[in-house]
C-alpha cells in the first residue's frame, strides 16, 4: 500500500486561509533549509524539497488550490477534463517556469549563476560586459575653484588593442566556438531532481576560446596606457564634488559600453581665505587707534586688493560685509560675498612716551567711551549686591 499523502497546508506550516505572501514566505523559508545543493547526498531532504515544491506549486496556483481545497489529493486523478492538464494531475507541474521559477530566482539566482532571466539572458549578459567606472582625483586652487578652470588629466585605462582590433586573437587567425560547452557558453548540471546552469569556466561565458592569442595583448584584446583628457572645472565647485564624464571610463568587453570617470575635487587652502558656500571670510588686524578713531585700509580679495571703510569706534570680532567679492554660485547666478571679521590689535613693547599717553587717556577716559564695559559692571553689580 502506498504511503498516504500528507496535507499541502500541513507541508508548508501554513493554514488554509493563508494569501499568496503568506504562502511564499514559508515556501522560501523551507526550500532554503532543504535545497539539495545545501544537503548533497541527503535523499531526504531531497524528498523533502520535492514535496515542498509540489505543495507550493499547488497552493500558489488558484485553479490547482480550488481543486485540492474541495477533492483533496483525489483531484490529481481526475483526468484530462481538469484544470491541471492531463491525467498527471497534481505530477504534471513544471518546476521550469510559473510561480516556482519566481521562487527560484528569487531564493538561488547564486546557484543558478544569473537569477531570472534563465539561461539565455545569462549567456547575453556574459558575452557583453560593460566597462568599469573609474575615480580620478583633481587638486585645484582656491582660486580655480571659485572662477573656473580648465584642466587637462592624463588617464591610464585600457583601450583597444590596435594589433587585434580587440578581438585578442592573433592578426590572420580568430577565435574558435569553446569545446567545452559548445558555443553556448553554460555549462548545465544535474542537480538533485532537477538541472542548473554555471557559466563555462573554459572560455567564461563567451562561448569562444583562443588558441594563438595575440602576442601585443596577451589574448586579452586591450593594452593599458596613458589617455589625455581635457575637462572644464566649473566656476563654484568645491572639495568633495565631482565631475562625471561618460564613456571615458574602462571600455566594455564584447560590444558592451564604456564605463564612466568620475573626477573627485580636491581644492586647495588658501593663506588668507576659508568658505562657507559661496560666501568666502579673512580675519584682517587694525590698530587700537584705527578702531577708536576710523580708517579706510586695505584688504585682500579673490581678484586683489580693495579698500574697507573702518567705522570710528569698531569693536574686535566685528564682522564688515564685501558685497559680491565671493565665489561664483554653482549652478546658478551671482557671487557670494567676503565677509571680514576685524580683529582690533593691543598694542606690545610700548615707549615710555607712549606709556605716558595712554595713561592720559586713561584719565580722561569717562563711562560714555566705554559703553560695553559700564554695561557689564552695571550687571555684576545689581548681582552681587
Amino acid at each position: 500500500m502506498a504511503a498516504q499523502k500528507r496535507d499541502y497546508y500541513e507541508i508548508l506550516g501554513v493554514g488554509k486561509s493563508a494569501g499568496p505572501e503568506e504562502l511564499k514566505k514559508a515556501y522560501r523559508k523551507l526550500a532554503v533549509q532543504f535545497h539539495p545543493d545545501k544537503n548533497p547526498g541527503d535523499k531526504a531532504a531531497e524528498e523533502r524539497f520535492k514535496e515542498l515544491s509540489e505543495a507550493y506549486e499547488v497552493l500558489s496556483t488558484p485553479e490547482k488550490r480550488k481543486m485540492y481545497d474541495q477533492f483533496g489529493h483525489a483531484a490529481a486523478n481526475m483526468g484530462g477534463g481538469g484544470p491541471y492538464g492531463g491525467a498527471g494531475g497534481f505530477q504534471g507541474f513544471d518546476f521550469g517556469g510559473g510561480s516556482i521559477n519566481d521562487i527560484f530566482g528569487d531564493i538561488f539566482g547564486d546557484i543558478f549563476g544569473g537569477g531570472r532571466g534563465g539561461a539565455g539572458g545569462a549567456r547575453r549578459r556574459s558575452r557583453a560586459q560593460s566597462g568599469a567606472d573609474l575615480q580620478y582625483e583633481l587638486e585645484v586652487t582656491f582660486e580655480e575653484a571659485a572662477f573656473g578652470t580648465e584642466k587637462v588629466i592624463s588617464i591610464p585605462r585600457n583601450s583597444e588593442c590596435k594589433t587585434c582590433h580587440g578581438s585578442g586573437a592573433k592578426p590572420g587567425t580568430s577565435a574558435s566556438k569553446c569545446g567545452q560547452c559548445h558555443g553556448s557558453g553554460e555549462m548545465r548540471f544535474q542537480q538533485g531532481f532537477f538541472s542548473v546552469s554555471r557559466t563555462c569556466n573554459r572560455c567564461g561565458g563567451t562561448g569562444e576560446t583562443i588558441s594563438d592569442p595575440c602576442t601585443d595583448c596577451s589574448g586579452s584584446g586591450r593594452n593599458r596606457k596613458n589617455i589625455d583628457l581635457a575637462i572644464k572645472i566649473p566656476a563654484g565647485i568645491d572639495t568633495g564634488q565631482r565631475l562625471k564624464l561618460s564613456g571615458e571610463g574602462e571600455p566594455g568587453l564584447r560590444g558592451g559600453p564604456s564605463g564612466d570617470l568620475y573626477v573627485v575635487i580636491q581644492v586647495q587652502d588658501h593663506p588668507f581665505f576659508t568658505r562657507e558656500e559661496a560666501d568666502i571670510t579673512c580675519e584682517v588686524p587694525i590698530s587700537f587707534p584705527q578702531a577708536a578713531l576710523g580708517a579706510e585700509i586695505d584688504v585682500p580679495t579673490l581678484e586683489g586688493k580693495a579698500k574697507l571703510k573702518i567705522p570710528a569706534g569698531m569693536q574686535s570680532n566685528k564682522i564688515l560685509r564685501l558685497k559680491h567679492k565671493g565665489i561664483a554660485k554653482l549652478g546658478g547666478y551671482g557671487r557670494g560675498d567676503q565677509l571680514v571679521r576685524v580683529l582690533v590689535e593691543t598694542p606690545q613693547k610700548l615707549s615710555a612716551e607712549q606709556k605716558e599717553l595712554l595713561r592720559r587717556f586713561q584719565e580722561l577716559s569717562d563711562e560714555k567711551s566705554h559703553p560695553l564695559a559700564k554695561g557689564f559692571f552695571d550687571k555684576m553689580r545689581g548681582l552681587f549686591e
